[in-house]
């Protein structure tokens, strides 16, 4: 028989340059508390750590908030060209996203009134 256990932070933590505590207060942390987070980590481990976070889906906008603490140079020492690249998307402001944007869908309005009647019913 399969018995499902629970995960806890070790379970992502493999690989990862900090200690699996690190890791854990850094995910928690709000945008504005997370500088003062890891000031204190050294910034080739900072580096690997934003390439770390951003290497996982969950984890890929915290890991351009750790790359926006970092150096162009020390990145792109640690991660190559995934490193640079890294750095700069961490350097650029991203658009809103336009689903759910009222104003674009405002102008194709569908009724679906007509649509219980379409087949003789009511509803």
């Amino acid at each position: 028989m399969f018995q499902a256990r629970s995960l806890d932070i070790d379970d992502f933590a493999d690989g990862c340059p900090v200690s699996a505590d690190t890791l854990g207060k850094i995910y928690r942390a709000h945008v504005e508390i997370l500088p003062s987070l890891i000031a204190d980590i050294p910034p080739l481990t900072r580096a690997r750590l934003a390439a770390f976070l951003y290497g996982r889906s969950h984890t890929r906008d915290l890991g351009l908030q750790v790359a926006a603490t970092c150096d162009a140079t020390t990145m792109r020492s640690m991660s190559g060209d995934l490193g640079a690249t890294i750095h700069a998307q961490s350097r650029q402001t991203s658009a809103r996203p336009t689903w759910g944007d009222e104003t674009r869908n405002a102008s194709k309005r569908i009724s679906l009134a007509g649509s219980a009647m379409a087949g003789g019913h009511f509803a």
